[in-house]
């Protein structure tokens, strides 16, 4: 795997052959990352990684100048690898080895972008997005980003914005409503 962007572009790094996590494509994060690239200035972009898996999304913006980046992952194995990273990079990205549901229930904060890559075969994926309104972790205005295969369908969420389609890796984004709303 290779960080594709940004001040650390060409970085390779090998994740843990026991992770259970599935990487995004570097297809896939290329894209995502053009379309985020032309809405976020991303030096002023407080970040959410939900479900972190090797760290490879977080390392993208914190590549590209992000500075305000959250990690949340429950797998100790990638916790170590990612710890091992951001020290190796210098990268200012806060991790938390936590479930994901019970950081966004617990967590006070709100994120201008929120991106969740959970395994596609997690029962409670179609909730992710609901879950994220629900407990107002989203700031106005903000995106959030869910990477999810064809299986699922969230062309009629109330917060949908658009999706684009990467072979089997698609990615939903919704929008949080302003304040003026």
């Amino acid at each position: 795997m290779r960080i594709i962007g940004g001040k650390h572009k060409g970085y390779k790094f090998t994740p843990p052959s026991k992770t259970p996590a599935r990487p995004t494509t570097d297809r896939a994060k290329e894209g995502l990352f053009n379309i985020l690239y032309n809405t976020f200035e991303f030096e002023h972009t407080k970040v959410l990684d939900l479900f972190g898996g090797t760290g490879s999304i977080s390392y993208e913006f914190a590549s590209r100048g992000c500075q305000d980046i959250t990690l949340v992952e429950i797998d100790k194995g990638n916790i170590k690898f990612i710890h091992r990273i951001v020290e190796e990079l210098e990268f200012p990205i806060k991790i938390v080895q936590l479930d994901v549901f019970k950081f966004m229930r617990t967590n006070p904060l709100q994120y201008d972008l929120i991106f969740a890559g959970p395994p596609y075969p997690l029962t409670k994926l179609d909730t992710i997005p609901d879950k994220v309104f629900e407990h107002n972790i989203i700031a106005p205005e903000g995106w959030l980003v869910l990477e999810h295969n064809p299986r699922h369908n969230f062309d009629d969420h109330p917060h949908f914005l658009r999706k684009r389609n990467y072979g089997t890796t698609i990615f939903t984004i919704f929008e949080a409503p302003s304040l003026e709303k």
